[in-house]
């Protein structure tokens, strides 16, 4: 009987920041030396609050959420091209998933063997050491997370 190996998976969370791309570069740095694939994963969701301007019903709600995931699968796409080029050297697979980024992640964290996130993204405070999103991933993730900072010179 043949034993399969399955390549590790590492999980990378993008949303297009220069942390997220400085993440995806290490997942697929990680990825080359151990055997592995990567799951570049970006979530989007629209604003569910009641009074929000903009906010549709019936079926400008569906066209709105059809348009909100096709521009996360576009952004993915672009940021993915820029941090890594479009021949990495390892799969590097892209999924987009609606839900709020951290529960997203702390889901495909479920399946993964690594997840790996940038210290921040685009929101909260600029001096912030952790951005809501990593400190929760880093705390409910079921595999192990590592939080990598963004490049000091800030290169793209």
């Amino acid at each position: 009987m043949s034993e399969h190996t399955i390549e590790p998976l590492i999980v990378v969370g993008v949303d297009g920041s220069n942390h997220s791309k400085e993440a995806l570069r290490w997942g697929v740095a990680q990825a080359k030396m151990t055997g592995g694939r990567v799951h570049a994963v970006m979530a989007w969701e629209w604003n569910t609050h009641p009074f929000a301007i903009g906010r549709g019903t019936g079926d400008g709600a569906e066209s709105e959420a059809v348009t909100a995931e096709k521009t996360a699968r576009r952004k993915l796409a672009d940021t993915v091209a820029a941090a890594v080029g479009t021949s990495p050297g390892v799969p590097v697979f892209r999924r987009v998933e609606q839900g709020s980024p951290a529960q997203v992640l702390v889901d495909a964290s479920k399946e993964a063997d690594l997840t790996v996130v940038g210290t921040r993204g685009y929101g909260g405070f600029k001096g912030a050491l952790l951005g809501s999103v990593s400190q929760q991933v880093v705390q409910y993730s079921t595999s192990s997370v590592v939080v990598v900072r963004e490049d000091e010179e800030g290169n793209d």
